[in-house]
Protein backbone atom coordinates (compact mmCIF):
# COMPACT_ATOMS: atom_id res chain seq x y z
CA UNK A 1 0.00 0.00 0.00
CA UNK A 2 2.64 2.64 0.45
CA UNK A 3 4.72 1.66 -2.33
CA UNK A 4 1.35 2.50 -4.41
CA UNK A 5 0.53 5.30 -2.55
CA UNK A 6 4.40 7.10 -3.25
CA UNK A 7 3.56 5.60 -6.93
CA UNK A 8 0.35 7.11 -7.11
CA UNK A 9 1.54 10.92 -6.01
CA UNK A 10 4.62 11.00 -7.21
CA UNK A 11 4.91 14.73 -6.17
CA UNK A 12 4.04 14.38 -2.92
CA UNK A 13 7.15 12.13 -1.93
CA UNK A 14 9.37 14.67 -3.81
CA UNK A 15 8.21 17.89 -1.92
CA UNK A 16 8.59 15.43 1.01
CA UNK A 17 12.67 14.82 0.11
CA UNK A 18 13.10 18.61 -0.57
CA UNK A 19 11.61 20.01 2.93
CA UNK A 20 13.90 17.27 4.58
CA UNK A 21 17.25 18.71 2.62
CA UNK A 22 16.05 22.31 3.44
CA UNK A 23 15.38 21.36 6.87
CA UNK A 24 19.07 19.98 6.40
CA UNK A 25 20.47 23.23 4.90
CA UNK A 26 19.25 25.78 7.30
CA UNK A 27 21.16 24.88 10.43
CA UNK A 28 24.13 24.98 8.24
CA UNK A 29 23.54 28.48 6.32
CA UNK A 30 23.16 29.19 9.85
CA UNK A 31 26.14 28.29 11.19
CA UNK A 32 28.26 29.75 7.94
CA UNK A 33 26.22 33.54 8.37
CA UNK A 34 27.13 33.56 12.46
CA UNK A 35 30.62 32.70 11.06
CA UNK A 36 31.11 35.39 8.72
CA UNK A 37 29.69 37.80 10.87
CA UNK A 38 31.92 36.63 14.17
CA UNK A 39 34.82 37.02 11.41
CA UNK A 40 33.77 40.62 10.57
CA UNK A 41 33.15 41.38 13.97
CA UNK A 42 37.06 40.29 14.52
CA UNK A 43 38.39 42.14 11.15
CA UNK A 44 36.64 45.69 12.92
CA UNK A 45 37.84 44.48 16.26
CA UNK A 46 41.38 44.12 15.45
CA UNK A 47 41.60 47.33 12.49
CA UNK A 48 39.79 49.20 15.59
CA UNK A 49 43.15 48.44 17.80
CA UNK A 50 45.94 48.83 15.34
CA UNK A 51 44.10 52.41 13.84
CA UNK A 52 43.75 53.95 17.72
CA UNK A 53 47.30 52.50 18.46
CA UNK A 54 48.62 54.39 15.31
CA UNK A 55 46.51 56.98 16.29
CA UNK A 56 47.72 57.66 19.27
CA UNK A 57 51.27 57.23 18.56
CA UNK A 58 51.30 59.65 15.68
CA UNK A 59 49.29 62.29 18.51
CA UNK A 60 52.23 61.74 20.65
CA UNK A 61 55.12 62.27 18.48
CA UNK A 62 53.14 65.50 16.66
CA UNK A 63 53.08 66.92 20.19
CA UNK A 64 56.83 66.47 20.51
CA UNK A 65 57.51 67.34 17.17
CA UNK A 66 55.31 70.59 17.66
CA UNK A 67 56.45 71.40 21.19
CA UNK A 68 60.12 71.09 20.02
CA UNK A 69 59.48 74.62 17.35
CA UNK A 70 56.57 75.75 19.94
CA UNK A 71 58.02 79.74 21.35
CA UNK A 72 54.48 79.16 23.93
CA UNK A 73 51.72 76.86 24.30
CA UNK A 74 49.74 76.63 26.97
CA UNK A 75 46.05 75.00 27.04
CA UNK A 76 45.53 76.30 23.78
CA UNK A 77 45.00 74.12 20.34
CA UNK A 78 48.28 75.35 18.87
CA UNK A 79 51.58 77.27 20.02
CA UNK A 80 51.45 81.27 20.02
CA UNK A 81 54.50 81.33 17.49
CA UNK A 82 57.02 78.59 16.15
CA UNK A 83 61.19 79.24 16.39
CA UNK A 84 63.91 76.86 15.74
CA UNK A 85 65.34 78.56 19.06
CA UNK A 86 64.98 75.22 21.09
CA UNK A 87 66.92 73.44 18.56
CA UNK A 88 69.96 75.83 18.62
CA UNK A 89 69.58 75.81 22.79
CA UNK A 90 69.49 72.03 22.95
CA UNK A 91 72.70 71.82 20.89
CA UNK A 92 74.81 74.23 22.53
CA UNK A 93 73.01 73.19 26.43
CA UNK A 94 73.15 69.14 25.69
CA UNK A 95 76.85 69.21 23.68
CA UNK A 96 75.05 67.62 20.85
CA UNK A 97 78.33 68.15 18.19
CA UNK A 98 80.61 65.95 20.47
CA UNK A 99 77.71 63.52 21.77
CA UNK A 100 76.94 62.87 18.04
CA UNK A 101 80.86 62.25 17.69
CA UNK A 102 80.93 59.76 20.23
CA UNK A 103 77.70 57.66 18.93
CA UNK A 104 79.71 57.51 15.55
CA UNK A 105 83.05 56.33 16.85
CA UNK A 106 80.48 53.25 18.85
CA UNK A 107 78.41 52.79 16.69
CA UNK A 108 81.04 52.64 13.50
CA UNK A 109 83.41 50.34 15.50
CA UNK A 110 80.47 47.80 16.77
CA UNK A 111 79.57 47.19 13.07
CA UNK A 112 82.56 46.93 11.85
CA UNK A 113 84.17 44.76 14.67
CA UNK A 114 80.39 42.90 14.49
CA UNK A 115 80.83 42.49 10.75
CA UNK A 116 84.16 41.21 10.71
CA UNK A 117 83.93 38.95 13.46
CA UNK A 118 80.51 37.96 12.68
CA UNK A 119 80.48 36.44 9.02
CA UNK A 120 83.62 34.15 9.92
CA UNK A 121 82.03 32.99 12.79
CA UNK A 122 78.77 32.30 10.75
CA UNK A 123 80.22 30.67 7.89
CA UNK A 124 81.93 28.00 10.58
CA UNK A 125 78.13 27.17 11.60
CA UNK A 126 76.30 27.42 8.33
CA UNK A 127 79.20 25.06 6.65
CA UNK A 128 81.19 22.76 9.43
CA UNK A 129 79.17 19.91 10.86
CA UNK A 130 80.64 19.33 14.27
CA UNK A 131 79.45 18.11 17.61
CA UNK A 132 77.71 20.49 20.08
CA UNK A 133 76.90 22.65 17.24
CA UNK A 134 73.54 23.62 18.51
CA UNK A 135 75.25 24.32 21.81
CA UNK A 136 77.59 26.56 20.37
CA UNK A 137 74.76 28.15 18.17
CA UNK A 138 72.48 28.93 21.63
CA UNK A 139 75.43 30.36 23.33
CA UNK A 140 75.94 32.51 20.65
CA UNK A 141 72.48 33.60 20.48
CA UNK A 142 72.37 33.87 24.28
CA UNK A 143 72.85 37.51 24.11
CA UNK A 144 70.05 38.22 21.93
CA UNK A 145 67.39 35.81 23.73
CA UNK A 146 68.25 37.36 27.79
CA UNK A 147 67.48 40.81 28.70
CA UNK A 148 70.55 43.47 28.79
CA UNK A 149 69.76 44.18 32.06
CA UNK A 150 70.30 40.36 33.57
CA UNK A 151 74.07 40.03 31.81
CA UNK A 152 74.47 44.33 31.24
CA UNK A 153 75.11 45.02 35.34
CA UNK A 154 77.81 42.16 36.02
CA UNK A 155 79.76 43.11 33.12
CA UNK A 156 79.76 46.62 33.93
CA UNK A 157 80.98 45.81 37.78
CA UNK A 158 83.88 43.38 36.16
CA UNK A 159 84.47 46.46 33.36
CA UNK A 160 84.51 48.85 36.49
CA UNK A 161 87.35 46.65 38.11
CA UNK A 162 89.74 46.21 35.32
CA UNK A 163 89.39 49.69 34.51
CA UNK A 164 87.22 49.56 31.46
CA UNK A 165 84.15 51.30 32.21
CA UNK A 166 83.54 55.39 31.06
CA UNK A 167 86.03 54.60 28.65
CA UNK A 168 85.23 54.72 24.55
CA UNK A 169 86.78 51.44 24.26
CA UNK A 170 84.80 49.72 27.25
CA UNK A 171 81.19 51.15 25.55
CA UNK A 172 82.38 49.29 22.11
CA UNK A 173 82.61 45.82 24.25
CA UNK A 174 79.66 46.39 26.10
CA UNK A 175 77.91 47.14 22.69
CA UNK A 176 79.32 44.55 20.69
CA UNK A 177 77.82 41.88 22.85
CA UNK A 178 74.64 41.39 21.62
CA UNK A 179 76.00 43.04 18.11
CA UNK A 180 78.13 40.06 17.56
CA UNK A 181 75.44 37.44 17.84
CA UNK A 182 72.83 39.30 15.55
CA UNK A 183 74.80 39.31 12.57
CA UNK A 184 75.56 35.53 13.67
CA UNK A 185 71.62 35.42 13.55
CA UNK A 186 71.51 37.12 10.23
CA UNK A 187 74.08 35.77 8.10
CA UNK A 188 74.19 31.89 8.63
CA UNK A 189 70.75 31.03 6.96
CA UNK A 190 72.02 33.66 4.30
CA UNK A 191 75.74 31.77 4.15
CA UNK A 192 73.60 28.50 3.76
CA UNK A 193 71.45 29.66 0.58
CA UNK A 194 75.21 29.40 -0.91
CA UNK A 195 75.84 26.32 -3.08
CA UNK A 196 78.88 25.00 -1.71
CA UNK A 197 79.62 23.57 -5.12
CA UNK A 198 80.70 26.80 -5.88
CA UNK A 199 84.17 26.50 -3.74
CA UNK A 200 84.32 23.15 -5.36
CA UNK A 201 83.90 24.32 -9.17
CA UNK A 202 86.75 27.48 -7.90
CA UNK A 203 88.97 24.59 -6.92
CA UNK A 204 89.01 22.63 -9.78
CA UNK A 205 89.82 25.96 -11.80
CA UNK A 206 92.76 26.77 -9.51
CA UNK A 207 91.74 29.47 -7.01
CA UNK A 208 93.30 28.88 -3.63
CA UNK A 209 91.72 29.99 -0.85
CA UNK A 210 92.37 33.93 -1.16
CA UNK A 211 91.11 33.66 -4.78
CA UNK A 212 87.75 31.86 -4.01
CA UNK A 213 87.00 34.52 -0.88
CA UNK A 214 87.59 37.80 -2.98
CA UNK A 215 86.47 36.69 -6.47
CA UNK A 216 83.86 34.23 -5.91
CA UNK A 217 82.18 33.95 -2.28
CA UNK A 218 82.63 37.81 -1.12
CA UNK A 219 80.38 39.04 -4.02
CA UNK A 220 77.85 36.43 -2.65
CA UNK A 221 78.10 37.99 0.41
CA UNK A 222 78.06 41.75 0.11
CA UNK A 223 74.39 41.89 0.69
CA UNK A 224 73.98 39.94 3.50
CA UNK A 225 76.58 41.89 5.37
CA UNK A 226 75.33 44.81 4.44
CA UNK A 227 71.87 43.73 5.66
CA UNK A 228 73.51 42.39 8.93
CA UNK A 229 75.55 45.74 9.32
CA UNK A 230 72.59 48.47 8.78
CA UNK A 231 70.66 46.76 11.49
CA UNK A 232 73.22 46.44 13.80
CA UNK A 233 73.90 50.09 13.16
CA UNK A 234 70.02 50.63 14.13
CA UNK A 235 70.49 48.46 16.96
CA UNK A 236 73.65 50.09 18.66
CA UNK A 237 72.07 53.47 18.15
CA UNK A 238 68.94 52.93 20.21
CA UNK A 239 70.85 50.84 22.56
CA UNK A 240 70.32 52.26 26.02
CA UNK A 241 70.92 50.12 28.96
CA UNK A 242 74.55 48.54 28.22
CA UNK A 243 75.38 51.82 27.20
CA UNK A 244 74.18 53.93 30.41
CA UNK A 245 76.17 51.04 32.58
CA UNK A 246 79.26 51.07 30.85
CA UNK A 247 79.59 54.80 29.54
CA UNK A 248 81.20 57.90 31.07
CA UNK A 249 80.61 61.81 31.09
CA UNK A 250 82.08 61.89 27.79
CA UNK A 251 81.65 58.62 26.56
CA UNK A 252 77.56 59.20 26.35
CA UNK A 253 75.93 57.84 23.26
CA UNK A 254 72.60 60.15 22.08
CA UNK A 255 70.34 58.01 23.77
CA UNK A 256 72.17 57.81 27.15
CA UNK A 257 72.65 61.57 27.15
CA UNK A 258 68.89 62.39 26.11
CA UNK A 259 68.12 60.39 29.01
CA UNK A 260 70.43 62.36 31.33
CA UNK A 261 68.76 65.94 30.00
CA UNK A 262 65.08 64.33 31.14
CA UNK A 263 65.97 62.77 34.91
CA UNK A 264 68.91 65.17 35.37
CA UNK A 265 68.65 68.00 38.39
CA UNK A 266 67.99 71.40 37.43
CA UNK A 267 65.49 73.78 35.48
CA UNK A 268 65.44 72.97 31.85
CA UNK A 269 63.23 73.98 29.24
CA UNK A 270 61.16 71.33 27.85
CA UNK A 271 61.18 72.36 24.46
CA UNK A 272 64.52 72.02 24.45
CA UNK A 273 64.55 68.35 25.65
CA UNK A 274 61.86 68.01 22.93
CA UNK A 275 64.11 69.56 20.55
CA UNK A 276 66.66 66.44 21.40
CA UNK A 277 64.26 64.01 21.11
CA UNK A 278 63.32 65.01 17.50
CA UNK A 279 66.78 65.05 16.23
CA UNK A 280 67.36 61.13 18.15
CA UNK A 281 64.26 59.99 16.25
CA UNK A 282 64.94 61.76 12.95
CA UNK A 283 68.38 59.83 13.02
CA UNK A 284 67.17 56.73 14.06
CA UNK A 285 64.37 57.23 11.53
CA UNK A 286 66.62 57.88 8.58
CA UNK A 287 68.69 54.68 9.18
CA UNK A 288 65.67 52.94 9.42
CA UNK A 289 64.15 53.55 6.61
CA UNK A 290 68.03 52.89 5.00
CA UNK A 291 68.12 49.49 6.22
CA UNK A 292 64.60 48.37 5.16
CA UNK A 293 65.66 49.25 1.07
CA UNK A 294 67.98 46.34 2.27
CA UNK A 295 66.80 43.82 4.28
CA UNK A 296 63.08 42.65 5.23
CA UNK A 297 62.31 41.49 8.42
CA UNK A 298 60.25 38.62 6.97
CA UNK A 299 62.63 37.55 4.64
CA UNK A 300 64.99 36.52 7.84
CA UNK A 301 62.02 34.78 9.23
CA UNK A 302 61.04 32.99 5.87
CA UNK A 303 65.06 31.69 5.58
CA UNK A 304 64.85 30.92 9.11
CA UNK A 305 61.38 28.46 8.21
CA UNK A 306 62.90 27.27 5.41
CA UNK A 307 66.04 25.92 6.63
CA UNK A 308 63.97 24.06 9.54
CA UNK A 309 62.08 22.13 6.81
Amino acid sequence: MAADRHAAHPSWSASTSNENNDGAQQPSKRVKQRASVAGRIWHVLVWGAMVFFLVNVVLLIATVAVNSVATRWFGTLLPQGFTLHWYAQAWSDFQLASVLWVTVEVVGAVVVLSVVLGVPAAYALARVQFRGKRTAMLIFLLPLMVPPVTYGIPMATVMYKVGLAGTLGGVILANLVPALPFVILVMTPFIEQIDPNLEAAARIFGANTFRYFRYVLLPLLVPGMLAAGLLVLVRTIGMFELTFFTAGPATQTLVVALYYAVFSTGVRAPQSIDAMAMIYMAITLIWVLIALQFVSPTQIVSRVKEQKR
